[in-house]
This record gives structure tokens, C-alpha cells and sequence, in this order.
């Protein structure tokens, strides 16, 4: 947390929020998947990030091959609840998504209506990060392979609310997958690790700038993590 342009200086000095407002201010989260094999753990509060003074040190100590991070600027309308903070997660997986969707809720009720109503039920939050995740959660579950589902849920969700904003992250041990969907993304690769960030916490030439409707999949082997490819959504779609 200590870079010039950590997740701390990002939420409350954002540098491109692409119209969803000026301060991440209601609530972060942390995941990350400790080395005895078992399921996420997570830590998160609805309320600013630099306010909480056990994150400091617990960041310092914190050391994991797969990690995410994410503060949060709530829509209008959607509570500011620690439910609703990102990361998501499950017993593999984490999640989190960088955007809205527009016209919520009505917009997306189609898709809503085929999850089980325990789903429904189960959800976090009343929101449209939590919806997304629930439906992804479904699609894996069902067997569904990540990246064809990640890439398919902005598809169906473009489809039945254009111009959402749907930057989203799934990443477990070994696999990590996100979409740079009319919302910024940038990519680092160096010393056998995968970074994928909003915004770049650091002026490292090796950022890379995601292009808009393109997908990042980076993979763990023996020797570390590196990124596999970056191509469009509608290529993966049809793959």
C-alpha cells in the first residue's frame, strides 16, 4: 500500500472513474488465498478505506500467490453496505466488478429469473455487482469453463443493458481472468506475477493499457504467473 498510486491514494484520489463519481469512499475489501489450500479469506468494511486503522499492518504482513483488492464509489440507488463490497467470493473463487449496469434493476431481470431462487435469495447485496456474481457463480458451477463465462456474462449483460460499464476480475490459484469493457484496465507483468489494476499504483514502464472490449487471461504454473493472451471479448466469444 505504500506505492505513489496504491489502492489507498486511489480512493480517494482516483485519476479516471469514467463518470462513476469522484471519490471511492464506500467501503473496500480485501481477498486472498493463504497457503493451506482452503478457500478465500476475505476482510472488508463499508467505509473508507484510509479511515480503518487495522488495514495498515495487516496489509504489510499479508503475502499470497492470488490477491485482490478494491474500494468502492456506491451507485446511486444501491445501498453502502459491506455486502456489497468487493471482492466476492466463493470456496475457489474471488470476484469484482468495476462499473454499473445501466437501468438497473429492470434491465437485467431477464437474467435474474433464470437463477434459483435460493440464489436470488443468497445474494450479498441488493446490487448489481452482486447479480453479476451470482450469475457467474451459476454458470460455474454448471460446469461452465472461466473465461468463456466471464466473456459471456458482458455479452448478455451489454446485450440487455447497453452501455454498462462492465470491467470485471475472477481469479483463483491458478487462473486470473478480467474484461476492460468501456472502463480502464491496465496489465504488469514481471518476476513471474500478474498484476491487473484500474489504474497503475506506479510509473513502471512495463504497464500496459488493456484495449476497451478485451480480455486478460494469465495463468500459474511451477515457475509463477504469466499472462497467456489479451484479445478481444468477441474473439473469445467465438472461440
Amino acid at each position: 500500500m505504500g506505492a505513489p498510486h496504491a489502492l489507498l491514494v486511489q480512493a480517494h484520489a482516483p485519476a479516471d472513474m469514467r463518470g462513476g463519481g469522484t471519490v471511492n469512499a464506500d467501503g473496500f475489501g480485501l481477498a486472498w488465498l493463504a497457503d493451506d489450500g482452503g478457500p478465500p479469506v476475505r476482510y472488508r468494511r463499508a467505509r473508507p478505506v484510509w479511515t480503518d486503522e487495522t488495514l495498515p499492518r495487516l496489509a504489510e504482513t499479508l503475502r499470497s500467490a492470488a490477491f485482490v483488492g478494491a474500494v468502492r464509489s456506491g451507485t446511486p440507488g444501491m445501498p453502502v453496505e459491506e455486502g456489497a463490497c468487493a471482492p466476492m467470493v466463493d470456496d475457489r473463487w474471488m470476484f469484482s466488478h468495476n462499473g454499473v449496469v445501466t437501468g438497473w434493476p429492470s434491465s437485467v431481470a431477464g437474467l435474474a429469473e433464470k437463477l434459483p431462487v435460493v440464489d436470488l435469495l443468497g445474494m450479498e447485496a441488493r446490487t448489481d455487482s452482486a447479480l453479476l456474481w451470482a450469475l457467474l457463480r451459476q454458470r460455474l458451477a454448471s460446469g461452465g469453463d472461466p473465461v468463456t463465462e466471464v466473456a459471456q456474462l458482458v455479452s448478455d449483460v451489454e446485450r440487455a443493458a447497453p452501455g454498462s460499464r462492465l470491467n470485471l476480475l475472477l481469479t483463483g490459484r491458478d487462473l486470473l481472468v478480467a474484461t476492460a469493457w468501456t472502463h480502464s484496465l491496465s496489465v504488469l507483468a514481471r518476476s513471474g506475477g500478474v498484476v491487473v489494476a484500474s489504474e497503475p499504483y506506479d510509473d513502471d514502464p512495463a504497464w500496459r493499457s488493456v484495449p476497451d472490449r478485451h480480455l486478460v487471461v494469465a495463468r500459474r504454473d511451477g515457475t509463477g504467473a504469466a499472462i497467456d493472451r489479451i484479445m478481444t471479448l468477441d474473439e473469445r466469444r467465438s472461440a
